[in-house]
């Protein structure tokens, strides 16, 4: 059982698959309850085996018996399917090469990194443990973001499927009333929502315990493979959303531009060629698009909590359970999705148009209320009453109440995200003065519209991290997501009811049931802008949780803005959706104007079109918005995948959630106002005239502009937002490289002591300064952490932090790895750094981004003199005019004052340093020895600046122990002799390089 938890470490590995089945059987039989719509009465199959109905649905409503009308909807449901299994397949056979060279890369990325080493490593965070060599690490990511991706592409895939399956079933339902044709609606939306959940939950499940075989307890290495999979998941959804909104988007604006204003015919009319494409792009964009849009984020804020959790006492205590936090909520979601989704279905009826949106908005009221509850007991059972955490280097104590309140922020910001309303009926009131001024409305309400979202997802980080730094932001996203069931069910919902409404127009059912579909749509476009907020208010935490996430991996401390690099990378990241949707628009607008000259093409051409005796060709409008798309989608794509690589980092993506917000909410506005005119259910609404009035094309032309706004480059972001960080995630490996060890220091190994650590600080401002010195790792023959220096009062203009490593730990037959360590310091310092490490000496200019190297030229000399004497301390001086060695051999390492030309051994006194994790030894008994000045000092300079000296020896004999010194008139060390005060006093006229 994990320590201090009540759930036992088995029951959370029973419990989280037993849910997911639960959401899996759930799903199954919404599924038959939406297949219950058949053959009454021994009435006869009318299926014809391509429509997808293995039964023949008949009117209901009485008077009507119309069977010819059942056969058209069945016929116009079979092209819709047809089009989008066509395209969908067409779309995965491209992004399948990719997936398969995107897995090659990852592997050759991520192998490379010790040369495809199969040695252990000592691992991060724990050096007295052996975890898993860096080719492991390469093999499980793969086949983790292999999983991801098929994941992805399954949940998109079975999501289109149903919806294409239940929408001619929810045309035929809306003849018995307006209530039954929204239970068929929603419930095929359930089927989607709790497929895609708990598929999610149990792939992942399954991947950690497989994985768990040959990792073991060495949890870092096994979740730092597990990110794979949330990599794999966003990048199907990335081409599921671009492509899937290209395609749809061509498809909307060609028919509506050329029907409704050339042609003036209404929406979905069937002489209109473009109209089983516009279809078929309901179900590819918002619906597969929509489904891997959000199974990615709930992947990735998976992983990224549990990348954080693993190096936290989680992992050090092996508490699978507290470990499993993330996926207990997720599964507790899925329970509270099941028992909200019967208050929709069962417990109340829509019996009225409108009780339709407030009935789905319950949905998020309930489900949100419900799993506050939830995520309480799983905090209660499943987490200790207090856990540390690693906060940018430094644990930070967490109680179990503060992560709970962590995850609720995170779900009620959801809910806020997803009540923030458009004021449509002043967008429909600009149309009164024709479209331009509908386009400056929309714009307009789409900016607002950016304000209360933004509160709300800044609230909730600020809360999430002032309680449990990174991991409480991971949290906080999945918390927003762990009612993704519910929410997927309400954004599925509006295609398949659009999609209704559009079968019962090319079907020519009556007027009546027209309106009742209508009515539908219009609720299901209104909840279908709620599923994006929570789209992109979760898809801003998911990039900020692996931010964390990247920054516990790679052992970043700080981000100086005012670093050159760091800047750059801000307005670079700025830029990025401005690029992206530059890009998608155009393509959008390249597709449509296909499919526009297409759509004229036929009206000009086929006799008898306008007047309904001939049919037009869909199969060509299809074919075009299928070759555009996929076509299109590639250089957005190649944008997203290829800036994180070579960027390096993800600097400036949480800037991008703000735009991504308002896209899509300008473009739903102006969709609205459209439908507001048109339904006419107010007054007001019938002032601005009917379909085909001036007011009218007006709007059409607000909802064409917008279209690709809410559909294409809105959600696309997300995806930009989410993948560019999700695969910074896997890079730490790579950006803080480790070569193999050499075979002379594979040979000393059992010989060789642990590193030891030194810093040194450049005190020139003549002020008190108290440096800690904290060792984040000590691992023999490689370096995956630096040192933290965190300086209290007066902060010198520069901290020097250097490495010193005993024996053969800091010589590999190559400079790769004083490479990784400039690499990884360089983020921590904006002055220049001057380091040692071993026997190689770096310089190192912050903005030169290869470093130049300078490597002794009796290097073997000093290696095999090292070895002979099993390894003893090396002093080193360093000057101006390059390097100059000092070497000494001591039993016990020395406190050094380092001068050019001098080396002065000091004696110091160690204090107890209560926040390390290790027992502090008894510091008064380690002392180091005193001796005296080995070379006398050189003449002084006539400009000084200070002197650098020695602030503290941290190894792992000494574990909790610092030496402390201050400058000038205050430079005391607590027993440093008379003597050597007058020597340091002479040399502090010294220059400092």
């Amino acid at each position: 059982m994990g320590e201090g938890t009540l759930l036992p470490d088995l029951g959370s590995e029973i419990l989280i698959p037993i849910c997911a089945v639960v959401g899996i059987a759930f799903a199954l039989f919404q599924w038959l309850l939406v297949a219950k719509v058949k053959l009454a009465d021994g009435k006869s199959n009318f299926a014809d085996g391509k429509s997808g109905f293995t039964e023949s649905l008949i009117s209901e409503e009485e008077g009507i018996n119309d069977l010819s009308v059942v056969r058209k909807c069945a016929d116009i449901q079979s092209a819709i399917s047809e089009g989008a299994t066509s395209f969908l397949f067409t779309e995965y056979q491209y992004v399948g090469i990719f997936m398969v060279a995107f897995a090659m890369l990852i592997f050759l990325f991520l192998g490379s990194v010790q040369g495809f080493s199969t040695s252990h490593q000592p691992c991060t965070y724990d050096s007295t443990k052996m975890c898993k060599p860096a080719l492991a690490t390469a093999i499980f990511s793969t086949v983790s973001f292999l999983l991801g991706a098929v994941t992805s592409v399954v949940s998109g895939f079975l999501g289109m499927k149903i919806a294409t399956y239940a929408n001619a079933r929810t045309t035929l339902e809306a003849r018995k009333g307006v209530g039954k044709a929204f239970i068929v609606a929603f419930r095929s939306g359930a089927v989607m929502g709790f497929l895609l959940a708990a598929n999610g939950l149990l792939v992942l499940y399954i991947a950690i315990n497989l994985f768990k075989i040959y990792y073991g307890d060495d949890w870092e290495g096994l979740f730092e493979a597990i990110t794979g999979y949330g990599l794999g998941g966003s990048s199907m959804a990335l081409f599921g959303r671009v492509g899937g909104g290209i395609y749809t988007k061509a498809a909307d604006v060609g028919a509506d531009l050329v029907g409704k204003v050339e042609r003036n015919i209404p929406e979905d009319d069937p002489r209109n060629p473009a109209v089983i494409a516009d279809n078929v792009g309901d179900n590819v964009g918002d619906i597969a698009g929509m489904g891997s849009d959000l199974f990615g984020s709930y992947a990735e804020s998976s992983c990224a909590a549990l990348v954080v959790a693993s190096i936290s006492s989680f992992g050090i205590n092996h508490d699978l359970t507290a470990m499993l936090y993330p996926l207990l909520v997720s599964s507790a979601g899925i329970l509270v999705c099941l028992l909200t989704t019967l208050f929709a279905t069962d417990f109340f009826e829509v019996k009225a148009v409108k009780e339709i949106e407030p009935a789905l908005k319950k949905q998020l009221i309930i489900s949100t209320i419900l799993m506050t509850v939830g995520i309480a007991v799983v905090s209660w059972i499943a987490l200790p009453s207090s856990f540390t955490i690693f906060n940018f280097g430094v644990q930070k104590e967490v109680k179990s109440w503060q992560l709970f309140l962590c995850v609720a922020v995170g779900l009620w910001a959801g809910l806020i995200i997803g009540f923030v309303t458009d004021p449509v009926q002043d967008v429909a009131d600009s149309c009164r003065t024709g479209a331009a001024t509908n386009v400056i409305f929309g714009l307009a309400l789409g900016y607002k519209s950016v304000i209360i979202p933004i509160f709300a997802i800044a609230i909730s980080i600020f809360v999430s991290f002032s309680f449990a730094a990174m991991y409480g932001i991971a949290v906080a996203a999945l918390g927003m997501l762990s009612t993704i069931a519910t929410g997927l069910a309400i954004d599925a919902y509006g295609p398949i009811s659009d999609n209704a409404g559009g079968i019962a127009e090319m079907a020519g059912m009556s007027h009546t049931i027209r309106e009742r579909t209508d009515a539908l749509d219009a609720a299901g476009n209104t909840t279908a802008a709620i599923g994006k907020g929570f789209a992109i208010g979760s898809a801003a935490l998911v990039s900020l949780a692996l931010f964390g996430a990247f920054v516990s991996r790679a052992g970043i401390t700080t981000v100086d803005v005012l670093t050159p690099k760091v800047f750059i990378g801000l307005i670079v990241g700025a830029m990025l959706p401005y690029w992206f949707s530059a890009m998608t628009m155009k393509s959008v607008g390249s597709a449509a104007l296909k499919m526009v000259e297409e759509v004229r093409r036929q009206f000009n051409t086929i006799p008898g079109l306008m007047e309904g005796t001939a049919k037009p060709d869909y199969a060509t409008c299809v074919k075009i918005s299928t070759d555009a798309s996929i076509k299109e989608m590639i250089p957005p794509g190649a944008l997203v995948m290829l800036t994180p690589l070579i960027a390096g980092i993800f600097f400036g993506v949480e800037t991008l959630s703000g735009i991504a917000i308002s896209a899509s909410n300008t473009g739903g506005a102006w969709d609205n106002a459209k439908k507001y005119i048109e339904a006419g259910a107010s007054e007001h609404a019938r002032s601005l005239g009917p379909k085909g009035s001036d007011a009218h094309k007006a709007a059409v032309i607000g909802d064409t502009v917008g279209d690709p706004l809410k559909d294409t480059s809105g959600p696309s972001l997300n995806i930009l937002i989410k993948l560019m960080a999700v695969e910074s995630l896997g890079a730490p490996p790579v950006s803080i490289a480790q070569p193999p060890d050499t075979t002379e220091a594979s040979v000393q190994s059992s010989h060789l002591p642990r590193p030891h650590l030194f810093a040194d600080a450049d005190l020139h401002t003549g002020a008190a300064t108290q440096c800690h010195i904290q060792q984040i790792s000590s691992i023999a023959f490689r370096v995956i952490r630096l040192p933290q220096a965190r300086c209290s009062a007066k902060q010198a203009s520069s901290v020097r932090l250097i490495l010193v490593v005993e024996g053969l730990g800091c010589l590999p037959k190559e400079p790769a790895l004083v490479t990784s360590c400039l690499r990884a310091q360089v983020r921590y310092y904006r002055q220049t750094v001057i380091g040692l490490c071993g026997r190689l000496w770096w310089h190192l200019d912050p903005a030169v981004q290869l470093p130049h190297i300078q490597i002794s030229s009796d290097i073997e000399r000093l290696r095999k003199w090292t070895v002979q004497h099993g390894g003893g301390w090396w002093c080193r001086g360093w000057r101006d005019d390059g390097v100059h060695w000092h070497g000494h051999s001591h039993s016990r390492p020395l406190c050094t004052l380092f001068l050019p030309h001098a080396v002065v051994p000091l004696s110091a006194r160690l204090t107890s340093n209560s926040s390390s994790r290790s027992p502090a030894p008894s510091c008064a008994a380690t002392t180091f020895s005193r001796s005296t000045l080995i070379h006398p000092p050189v003449p002084a300079p006539q400009s000084t600046k200070g002197i650098v000296h020695n602030l503290g020896a941290y190894s792992p004999s000494r574990a909790g122990c610092e030496c402390r010194g201050l400058r000038r008139g205050g430079l005391r060390w607590s027993d440093i002799s008379s003597e050597e005060v007058a020597v340091l006093r002479q040399l502090t006229a010294f220059s400092v390089p």
